[in-house]
């Protein structure tokens, strides 16, 4: 998968990592900064977020049509994304364009102009954007729990913000954000495809190497002593019922993720799963139905979504619970062991034949982890996973104290109700 990886740091302690693919004819380039959600003030809920939208809006030297068109009109692609660990900035064009990409998203990152009447609209886009959300209820729903998870900590706040942090980011805000989230110790450049590595140094040398060196961020810790919200609910004017269910865990630096890894394969990340043929192809209660790890630097959640009949929304939760409990009463069977630890390895391989995919990795991994994780390393600890390790981590996680369930639900009728949900965690033990 990955043939030449090397990694540079430059002196104010940017890092620099390439994956060069000698048979493709693409590159892919990605700016990553160590600035999301968690590291945001309660006040200032959204502003990474925000910050990412204002870098598209211009710079001193490229309109946001330029910034665009110097990317598509070269047949490219060009995106980001915020999260609550990270942002990421990133394009993908024809490897003869690299050097122009880079030089895009450099500008962007250092000299975008934040006016303020630019920030004015796109507040209102934001707020768009949050209305969308508010309209779908599967996604309602995630940030109800995420909420419950981690209560009252920068975790459990939407990437996204309030519509109250929102209103008071202003171009000033912005722009001391960006100067004190945007620095050295925060930014990753990955690039794979058809790429050279001292090129690539050479670029990020020029574009960031007069930027002071930085002190590593600081974020506000989560401390497993404070208690999840057991179970909350709404009502929405809706046909189904919409449900998640996370169960706190531990942060992405355990030696245990590995079989994290394997036990949601089997719960309920794919068609094969425990959960879609019981809850879906069995029972006839859902038709989306999964579960997917999200796993931060100390912290972490396995979450459980689910889009139900509205009639027998209780019936269908008794079956997830129940499926949960099995983990931690049956050991997994070596047939169904084998499926899942093949699909993992399976996706993985399959995931990182792109450049895209393996910026991706790499920028992923010097940030979030401080090194390059070698696929090698994941596909042998995912091969040494147990029977007996998956029901370990069942034991010590499927319980009342780590767990909490979101509901939104028909205004008449669902089922679902906080009381029916607390009885269901009750049936699990503490």
């Amino acid at each position: 998968m990955f043939k030449n990886v090397q990694e540079t740091r430059l002196a104010n302690g940017m890092r620099v990592i390439t994956s060069r693919i000698p048979h493709v004819q693409s590159a892919a380039v990605g700016l990553w900064v160590g600035a999301g959600s968690r590291h945001e003030p309660e006040k200032l809920g959204g502003v990474s977020h925000f910050l990412e939208h204002m870098l598209f809006k211009g710079t001193a030297k490229r309109s946001a049509l330029e910034i665009s068109r110097a990317i598509e009109g070269r047949g490219g692609y060009l995106n980001a994304f915020t999260q609550e660990e990270s942002t990421c900035y990133y394009a993908r064009v024809s490897y003869d364009h690299l050097p122009v990409a880079f030089d895009v998203l450099a500008d962007m990152l250092r000299h975008a102009r934040c006016s303020a009447a630019d920030t004015a609209k796109e507040k209102q886009v934001i707020l768009e954007e949050m209305r969308m959300y508010a309209d779908q209820p599967q996604h309602v729903v995630q940030e109800m729990l995420q909420a419950a998870v981690w209560p009252k900590h920068p975790l459990g706040r939407p990437v996204i913000g309030s519509v109250g942090s929102v209103q008071g980011i202003s171009s000033e805000v912005l722009l001391d954000y960006k100067a004190r989230a945007y620095v050295p110790s925060r930014l990753v450049a990955s690039f794979a495809g058809l790429v050279d590595h001292a090129a690539c140094v050479a670029m990020v040398e020029q574009a960031f190497g007069d930027l002071s060196k930085s002190k590593p961020a600081k974020v506000l810790p989560f401390k497993d002593a404070v208690k999840p919200v057991a179970a909350v609910q709404a009502g929405r004017e809706i046909e189904q019922n919409h449900l998640a269910i996370g169960v706190r865990l531990f942060g992405r630096n355990d030696e245990r993720r590995s079989v994290l890894r394997v036990l949601n394969v089997i719960l309920g990340e794919n068609m094969s799963s425990r959960l879609f043929q019981i809850v879906r192809e069995k029972h006839g209660l859902a038709y989306s139905i999964h579960s997917m790890p999200h796993l931060q630097k100390d912290s972490g959640a396995l979450v459980i979504s689910a889009g139900l009949d509205r009639e027998r929304g209780s019936k269908a939760l008794a079956l997830i619970m129940r499926e949960m409990s099995r983990f931690v009463d049956t050991p997994v069977k070596a047939a169904e062991l084998k499926r899942a630890k093949d699909f993992v390895l399976g996706q993985l391989r399959l995931g990182l034949e792109n450049t895209s995919s393996q910026m991706m990795w790499m920028g992923d991994n010097l940030l979030s982890h401080g090194r390059f994780i070698d696929p090698d390393e994941v596909i042998e600890s995912t091969k040494a996973v147990t029977a007996a390790d998956i029901q370990a981590l069942a034991a010590g996680y499927f319980r009342r104290a780590h767990m909490s369930i979101a509901a939104v639900t028909p205004m008449q009728g669902g089922g679902l109700e906080v009381a029916v949900l607390e009885r269901a965690l009750a049936e699990i033990p503490v």
